[in-house]
Order: structure tokens, then sequence, then C-alpha cells
């Protein structure tokens, strides 16, 4: 279960110092059907393999499968070994352990999301390839958040960086609420950026605690950007500030967007 927590702990000696990287831990790829095949969890099994016999024909079935993962039991071994793990990691333990339980199976769950469903079918990707893990991060309580492509995204362009800019949280941007980020391009080797859109989200996040976070296997297939598709969930909801941008440098400052 602390399988990815060491591979972080392992790259923080890598990073320079003026990053700092949140403490995290995850559950792995295979935690879910472990679950699943409990004892506690026969008949919400069954229940699960029956409608999974149906999905391919019957998408009105994908409410039914996301209820049918919420009604997952947690097996004492695994909050055991989750606490424990986080508590290496120094993240601090949930003053609620339900509530985290009902995080972890909302990210399961967000597999059966009507839009990855419809995704999943138009890209060919059988569902059963599809996996979810779940990572457990300290949340930053971020000024601003940005998602930067290495190669351009949409042209496919090698010699540019593609970035988009929120204020608040990154969950505006990586779940794809309504209104636009800031984004622009930045050309590798003059440095020249390009300002495309500015930014109009009328909601930003604002928090902290621990986030439940998505982490499917589909972020890595060849071609397909199965990002923002799946549902992350934060132990304690952050605050919704609506924006306003009539004083937002990023906005107003060229010198600060730049």
């Amino acid at each position: 279960m602390g399988g990815k927590s060491l591979h972080l702990k392992q790259l923080w000696g890598r990073l320079p110092d003026w990053i700092h990287l949140p403490a995290s831990v995850a559950l792995p790829f295979g935690t879910f059907n472990k679950v699943l095949r409990e004892e506690a969890n026969r008949k919400t099994c069954e229940r699960y393999e029956r409608l999974l016999a149906r999905v391919n024909e019957e998408p009105n079935v994908l409410q039914e499968l996301r209820k049918t993962v919420m009604e997952l039991v947690e097996p004492d071994d695994l909050s055991v070994a989750l606490r424990e793990v986080m508590g290496k990691a120094g993240l601090l333990q949930p003053r609620n352990p339900g509530r985290a339980w009902e995080c972890i199976k909302s990210v399961w769950a967000s597999k059966w999301n009507d839009g990855a469903y419809w995704n999943r079918k138009a890209r060919g990707i059988p569902h059963e390839n599809l996996l979810m893990a779940v990572l457990v991060q300290e949340v930053v309580p971020a000024e601003y958040a940005y998602i930067i492509h290495t190669v351009h995204p949409f042209s496919g362009n090698k010699e540019e960086v593609y970035a988009e800019v929120v204020l608040g949280l990154g969950e505006t941007l990586a779940g794809n609420s309504p209104g636009r980020a800031l984004s622009c391009t930045c050309h590798k080797g003059s440095g020249d950026i390009r300002l495309l859109a500015y930014p109009s989200k009328s909601i930003g996040l604002y928090g902290g605690g621990l986030i439940f976070r998505s982490d499917s296997n589909a972020e890595d297939l060849a071609g397909y950007a199965g990002a923002g598709l799946y549902s992350s969930f934060s132990l304690d909801p952050p605050e919704e500030v609506h924006l306003n941008y009539t004083d937002e440098p990023l906005v107003q400052d060229k010198a600060f967007r730049r």
C-alpha cells in the first residue's frame, strides 16, 4: 500500500530545495478488487459482477454500479494498514475515518461516471482495462494552481510548452469546472510567451487538509488523456469563493503574469 509513497520519497532527494512535495501515500491498483472479494462484501460483489456483465450493452446501469461500490464494507486490515503508512509519511490522521472511507469508495465509483464510460467506449478501451488507484495527499493551500504540458497537447509541437493557471486549488482545472483557465504557450528555446486566454472561472476553491485523488492507469496510456474524467474528493470540502478579476494581478499586471 505504501509503494507509491516510497517512490515519492525517493524522488524527493532529487528535487531542488525550492520545490516542496506534499506528503502522500497510495492505495495501489488491485486494492479495489481485493476489497470487493472480501467475505464481508460477498453479496455486494455478486451484485457488482451482475451489473458489470450488463454494462457494455446497458449504460443505464451506471448509476447502480456507482451505488454498489459505495456499499462496500472497509476491511479492518485495510484501515489499520492505511493509518500506519499515513503516519510514516507524516500525514495527519483523519478525524473522521468513516468520511475517509467514503472518499476512497467515491474515487473507485468514479470509474463509472457517465463521461468516463462514454469516453472509454469511444476510444475502444475495455472497461476492465481501466484500473483505479487512490492517492491520499496533503492539500497545499494554494493561491494559484497550474498544469503544464511539456509538449503542446493540441498541435503536438515539441518546441512549446502549454500551460493553464487558475486561482485557488487545482480541482477547478483538473475537474474541468465551468469557465476558462488562463492559458498560454511558451517556446522552449526563445522563452517567447503567447497568451491564449484570460481566466474566466467564476469559482475558486480554497482550503487544506487531505484529498483522495483518482489515479487511474488511463493517465499513462499512449495517445489517451484520461485526466479529468475521474473524480477526486477532499476530506474537508474546500471553501468556494466567487472570483472577481477586476483587481487580480494575473489579469491586470503584465509583469506578474509573465
